[in-house]
C-alpha cells in the first residue's frame, strides 16, 4: 500500500510541474509571439483545443468537465 501511496504522490507532483510548465509556456508564447524554441506554438494548440470542443457540443462540455476535474 505505501507503494502505491508513494506513486500517486509521485503522479501527483508530477503532474503539477506540467501544469506549472504550461501556464509558463503560455505566457511566454503570448510575449514572445510564439517563435520561443521548444515550445512550439502553445497559444495555437490551447486556442483549437479550445474550439474543438466547442463543436462537438455537449459531448465536449462534459469532456471539458471530466478534464477540469482530473485537475482539480
Amino acid at each position: 500500500m505505501k507503494i502505491l501511496v508513494g506513486l500517486t504522490g509521485t503522479i501527483t507532483s508530477l503532474t503539477n510541474v506540467v501544469i506549472a510548465l504550461l501556464g509558463l509556456g503560455i505566457v511566454l508564447a503570448l510575449l514572445g509571439g510564439g517563435d520561443i524554441p521548444f515550445l512550439g506554438e502553445v497559444a495555437n494548440n490551447i486556442v483549437g483545443l479550445v474550439q474543438g470542443l466547442g463543436d462537438s457540443g455537449v459531448v465536449g462540455l462534459i469532456a471539458a468537465i471530466i478534464i477540469l476535474n482530473l485537475y482539480k
